[in-house]
């Protein structure tokens, strides 16, 4: 089986890019077809956007699939945010 990644797929435009959290092949390019979208992330809002389908990405973990460092990073704050 391939390794399967959570990483982040950039969108927008020159100087305003946004980003979607998806499950993608490790050996695909970085916005190449994912597998499924699992999040959205825009940092030129203030505070950042982030919109998680945590149980999704819960799943995809317990196939066996890695978290990239920055998608491990929001995951933590958007837990540490909730009550």
């Amino acid at each position: 089986m391939a390794q399967v990644m959570i990483r982040l797929k950039r969108l927008g435009t020159k100087k305003r890019p946004h980003n979607r959290i998806v499950v993608i092949d490790k050996s695909r390019s970085r916005d190449g077809r994912a597998i499924e979208e699992v999040g959205y992330y825009d940092p030129s809002k203030q505070p950042p956007y982030v919109l998680l389908k945590v149980e999704r990405i819960q799943h995809w973990i317990s196939k066996g699939a890695t978290p990239s460092p920055t998608v491990r990073q929001l995951l933590k704050k958007a837990v540490n945010r909730k009550p």
